[in-house]
């Protein structure tokens, strides 16, 4: 039995081929993304531990990667870097200048790196990681040791189109916004790489007279243990010599809080993408499970004789699901190696947005390997038990019999009420969420979704029916005898036409349920924008960073101009949990009136407003006072005296600009509000608060339009990446209508060749073929776009506080269902062409 079905396997190389190339793409994809994730990971890791020493000194109330220090007027004096240097515990101490708010232009004048990852500016100077290893790596050139000299990473000076001599151009928070330095080498991280980040190195004093307005100070001290002592021992040590308002802390709890903050962002991530790597398994699934069904039917009188010559049903059970296994390993050592090239084409794309992943860590884990074959194998075999049940059931009568197939019926009437009843319990967890049960609403409605999903799968043959009669009937008008045989054909075979149908129906209710969502936030952006876009300009950074406040003082300045709003945003903790704060000035309230829900929104002194879902967030109300702390360990109470519906223009605790000064945080702006004053030209404001910015590609000037185009323009590049990662789901699914024609076109050979004897043109069959792949696309899209819409407006109902208009996108849907049918068309030229060259003879004989 093993021998003749590995002569099975090796003599049929196509049908191998195509039945083996669902588990490649929906493998290669899961271990693209396991690889990605690791790689992402691993990247930081890297970065994270390689440039961190034994301990550091701070403010108190800072946390990694939230300001370093740099956000803060409090500085460290070099006499206490000095004790620190003489204690015993420690082996070497470094005052470190950690410059935020610039940013580094190419050659061509534009941003290096765009608006992704941020520019880090240092003083340069030698130290060690926790592993005892240089921090920094120096690839060319030299350090920088005097002013006016400048050290980039590789990457970055690449980028920029720079070379060892060039000029380099910063644009900085204070002083002359830009400045230019001499590039005198190239350097990275220890731990490889920057992930898509600028590093900047300054000699020390220059460094201080950009970032400290000429103080001879340093943000951070970075401490190097003495041979024989502990990171504990180091910082215990060194708390014991500083001042008020610094502390320090262990390299090893420096790591874990970044770990902390980036492993969040990475989680979300790799949750993401490994959703979509699901949807493809779950894709390859169905069409692995239809090819073997039409393999277990076209062998009927091959098991029939099998089981004649005395074979058991355990062991033409076994035959089948050998076959399985073998296709799975193959499928999935090829899917291996997919995945690996997949991930470097994520990691290029990710790089394109900003985020540059190391190529060396990008490797196939064990982990990876492991999960990958477990999956491969499991689903494949899962997918043909049920095939392979069915050949062992072949009783040895029917190898006597002149039909070699068996059609399989439609559905019976026991599996019609189940399905009933699974997408009724699906409607009510659905409901469940919508009406508000214990738990999170979206959890619910994802729940009866895939239900939902499964079921309409499942049950394909019966709900698509309409559809498939539909169809012949066009087609029939349409093209006559070969449309309405097309039209029969579908319908000849349900189960096989709905199971085909159902892997592109899966991608497609993914599609539009996420086309319904993001119409549904443009809509609700563009209601907001109309609604809460008081002022006539907004000026703010692509990256939403701060930017220098003298974009604002020039601003002030310019002809026509009535009232600027300034706004700064910062990070601190409030009751410990770490949030966005917003600083507003006292000219706020003459450029917006915000919908208060209680209270007001003026503000003095320690007082602070918060928007209506923060006020949830953190249980507060009016009277309720709010401990908050700020970078550099200053400490206020805050009153809150209102509570105000949500905005886009507002977000979090919003609290007096005054407040942020007063506890030590250095000014800079994060968004600007402009009103023109009375009888001014709007157009000529416009274009004179567009000369102010014209050299400073950090700031832009938007109007009301502008604004909304700017967060459609967000939410398209997320949807083009949601599909972008679907699309590979549609292409299994495609693959599975290519398989399950060319398969079905073998087992119709007798039928072609008749159809040619009476006189069916070659033309007229590679209509007939290519009009049934059409009909099996229709009927995917019919179904998974009608799906889709449902769960799209389930989901937008539960999300129905942030999403506040429904909008369906039916140009989209639209455009999906003739995509749906152009895939059709593709899919059949291969199963065409085969059929319309069979020799009529030949076909006629065929067994």
């Amino acid at each position: 039995m093993f021998r003749l079905t590995w002569r099975n396997l090796v003599a049929r190389k196509v049908r191998l081929v195509m039945s083996t190339l669902a588990i490649v793409l929906g493998i290669g994809f899961l271990a693209g993304v396991l690889t990605f994730s690791h790689g992402l990971g691993s990247t930081f890791d890297n970065i994270i531990e390689g440039s961190t020493s034994d301990a550091i000194v701070r403010t108190e109330g800072e946390v990694s990667f939230q300001a370093s220090g740099a956000g803060t007027t409090k500085l460290v004096e070099p006499q206490v870097v000095d004790r620190l240097a003489d204690l015993p515990e420690v082996a070497a101490a470094d005052g470190s200048v950690d410059g935020v708010g610039a940013y580094l232009l190419g050659e061509d004048g534009k941003l290096v790196g765009g608006t992704g990852a941020p520019t880090l500016v240092f003083n340069y100077y030698d130290s060690v990681n926790v592993a005892g290893d240089p921090i920094l790596i120096l690839e060319s050139g030299e350090w920088p040791d005097q002013p006016g000299q400048i050290n980039l990473d590789a990457s970055s000076a690449e980028r920029g189109g720079y070379e060892l001599g060039d000029d380099v151009t910063l644009l900085m928070p204070t002083g002359e916004l830009r400045t230019s330095f001499e590039l005198v080498g190239t350097s990275n991280f220890n731990g490889g790489g920057t992930a898509g980040a600028t590093l900047a190195l300054l000699e020390t004093s220059q460094a201080q007279e950009v970032f400290l307005d000429g103080e001879d100070a340093f943000t951070t001290v970075s401490l190097t243990a003495a041979e024989g002592v502990s990171q504990t021992e180091l910082a215990d040590a060194a708390k014991t010599v500083l001042p008020d308002g610094f502390t320090a802390v262990t390299g090893q709890e420096v790591i874990d809080e970044s770990d902390e903050q980036i492993g969040q962002f990475l989680d979300v991530i790799g949750y993401f993408l490994i959703a979509f790597a699901v949807i493809a398994i779950v894709v390859g699934a169905f069409i692995i499970f239809n090819t073997f069904s039409i393999l277990v039917s076209q062998r009927v009188r091959e098991s029939a004789l099998l089981r004649a010559l005395g074979a058991s049903r355990r062991q033409v059970t076994r035959s089948v699901l050998i076959e399985a296994f073998l296709m799975a390993l193959l499928g999935s050592t090829l899917g291996l190696l997919l995945g690996l090239g997949l991930a470097r084409g994520l990691a290029a794309v990710f790089r394109s947005q900003g985020l540059d992943i190391a190529g060396e860590v990008l490797v196939l884990t064990p982990m990876t390997v492991i999960a990958a074959y477990v999956v491969g194998i499991s689903v494949t075999m899962v997918a043909a038990f049920v095939p392979a049940r069915r050949a062992a059931k072949v009783p040895p009568v029917a190898a006597l019999r002149d039909d070699l197939t068996v059609q399989e019926k439609a559905l019976g009437r026991r599996r019609i009420v189940l399905g009933t009843l699974a997408l009724l319990v699906g409607a009510a967890l659905m409901a469940a969420g919508l009406v508000g049960a214990p738990g999170a609403d979206a959890a619910w409605i994802g729940a009866g979704s895939v239900i939902w999903v499964i079921t309409v799968a499942v049950m394909a043959p019966v709900l698509g029916r309409p559809v498939l009669i539909a169809c012949r009937a066009v087609f029939g008008k349409l093209f006559g005898t070969a449309g309405k045989l097309a039209g029969e054909n579908a319908l000849r075979n349900p189960r096989r036409t709905g199971a085909t149908a159902s892997a592109l129906m899966i991608g497609l209710a993914v599609v539009s349920a996420v086309g319904v969502l993001a119409s549904s936030l443009s809509a609700t952006n563009d209601e907001l924008v109309d609604q809460e876009f008081r002022s006539d300009f907004l000026v703010q950074s692509p990256s939403f960073q701060g930017f220098p406040t003298e974009v604002g003082d020039q601003m002030e300045d310019v002809d026509g101009v009535g009232t600027i709003s300034r706004m700064q945003g910062s990070v601190a903790l409030v009751e410990q949990d770490q949030s966005f704060v917003a600083g507003i000035d006292e000219s706020f309230g003459e450029i917006y009136e915000l919908d208060m829900v209680r209270g007001t929104q003026e503000m003095n002194g320690d007082q602070t407003i918060l928007s209506r879902s923060t006020a949830g967030e953190l249980d507060a109300d009016v009277g309720t006072t709010l401990p908050v702390a700020f970078p550099g360990g200053e400490s206020v109470d805050l009153e809150v005296v209102g509570v105000f519906e949500d905005t886009p223009i507002l977000q979090g605790v919003t609290l007096p600009i005054s407040v942020l000064e007063d506890a030590g945080l250095r000014r800079n702006d994060s968004m600007l509000s402009i009103n023109v004053a009375e009888g001014a030209d709007v157009e000529e404001v416009h274009d004179a608060l567009d000369a102010v910015v014209e050299d400073l590609p950090i700031v832009t000037v938007q109007d009301k339009e502008g604004f909304a185009d700017l967060i459609k323009q967000q939410v398209n590049q997320l949807l083009f990446m949601i599909y972008g990662l679907l699309a590979l789901a549609v292409i299994i699914a495609v693959i599975g209508i290519v398989n399950t024609l060319g398969l079905s076109v073998i087992e119709r050979t007798r039928e072609v060749g008749l159809l040619r004897a009476v006189g069916l043109s070659r033309r007229r069959l590679r209509r007939m073929i290519t009009l049934e792949s059409i009909a099996i696309a229709v009927l995917g899209a019919v179904l998974g776009l009608a799906v889709g819409l449902l769960i799209g407006v389930a989901l937008r109902q539960s999300l129905s506080e942030d999403l506040t208009v429904l909008s369906l996108p039916l140009g989209s849907l639209v455009v999906f269902l003739v995509i749906a049918v152009v895939f059709g068309v593709l899919a059949a030229i291969v199963p065409a062409i085969r059929a319309s060259r069979m020799k009529v003879l030949d076909a006629i004989a065929t067994e």
